[in-house]
């Protein structure tokens, strides 16, 4: 079996859905559960998923509820899924506090010009949809790691952030998650997954558009 450390941002879907797979029988059930659950959180409260999108994100979350389907890994889909959940939620509450304590000196520190288009577009996202955008953030691999921060720099009311990353989480983590547990057995789940992904993308791109405009309007 691959080493869950050869794993690469580059690498397909398929791919890395099936060496994420194959962690189950190298870790356990216990340890496999606190694997993703730890890499879900680092997605967005440790920025992890500004240099790994693939394995802190969708291909993550889709590959787990592949896992549990399968009677050999021993791994609870609901265990899994409300972990995934949690573990969701708390990581964009750190990004969100990060946002407001440290502010914006802290993200002009990440360096690299992919991370700092991520944070372009992050900011765009939040300034035309505001508490959509930590819904629909959840499905864009830059908007996840940065969206939090954003709202949190933006000093957006927390308890309207909260309860849309309470949806975020729930819609994104366990969504995706108990998708991928039944793509295992009905092919047509796996392809209604990648569709609703795809709407999110697209209304994230329209939101970027929309801002673009005004601004040109108000220049």
């Amino acid at each position: 079996m691959t080493a869950p450390l050869a794993l690469l941002p580059h690498q397909p879907f398929a791919s890395i859905s099936d060496q994420i797979a194959g962690w189950s029988g190298q870790l356990g059930p216990v340890l496999f559960y606190i694997a993703v659950w730890g890499l879900v959180f680092a997605g967005t409260g440790l920025f992890v998923g500004a240099f790994l999108p693939f394995i802190t994100g969708d291909s993550l979350v889709f590959a787990a509820g592949l896992v549990a389907a399968t009677a050999a890994s021993q791994v609870n889909i609901w265990v899994m899924a409300i972990g995934i959940g949690v573990a969701a939620w708390l990581g964009d509450q750190v990004g969100y506090a990060l946002g407001l304590r440290l502010g914006r000196p802290y993200l002009d520190k990440r360096k690299g010009k992919w991370i700092r288009a991520g944070i372009d577009r992050s900011e765009k996202l939040f300034a035309a949809w505001g508490w959509w955008a930590i819904v629909v953030g959840r499905f864009v691999p830059w908007g996840r790691t940065f969206v939090p921060s954003i709202a949190g720099i933006a000093k957006m009311n927390y308890y309207k952030f909260s309860s849309a990353n309470l949806v975020g989480a729930v819609a994104w983590g366990i969504g995706l998650n108990v998708c991928g547990y039944f793509a295992a057995s009905i092919p047509a789940v796996k392809t209604a997954s990648y569709a609703i992904g795809g709407f999110f993308v697209v209304a994230s791109i329209i939101a970027g558009i929309r801002v673009w405009l005004q601004n040109r309007r108000s220049a």
